[in-house]
């Protein structure tokens, strides 16, 4: 486990708290874009759901899961 580095105050500085952030929303999207492309969605099609947090991952793999196309499945949540 990597320790969390100590600002002067004994807590993060800002910047490192936004360096911090960003790698964790990186991490979360890129997982995303991996489980929807496994599921099925293309490449570019990934990318914008996997960026789109309002969107449920589940719901997304369900739908083409049902049979719908990628093409509907984007129309249904976007």
């Amino acid at each position: 486990m990597t320790p969390i580095p100590k600002a002067k105050g004994g807590g993060m500085s800002a910047a490192e708290l936004e360096l911090t952030h960003v790698s964790e929303r990186d991490r979360i999207e890129q997982w995303r874009h991996e489980a929807l492309e496994r599921a099925g969605y293309d490449a570019e099609s990934a990318i914008v759901l996997a960026a789109s947090h309002d969107i449920d991952l589940h719901a997304a793999v369900g739908l083409l899961e049902r049979g719908c196309t990628v093409e509907l499945a984007l129309q249904i949540l976007l």
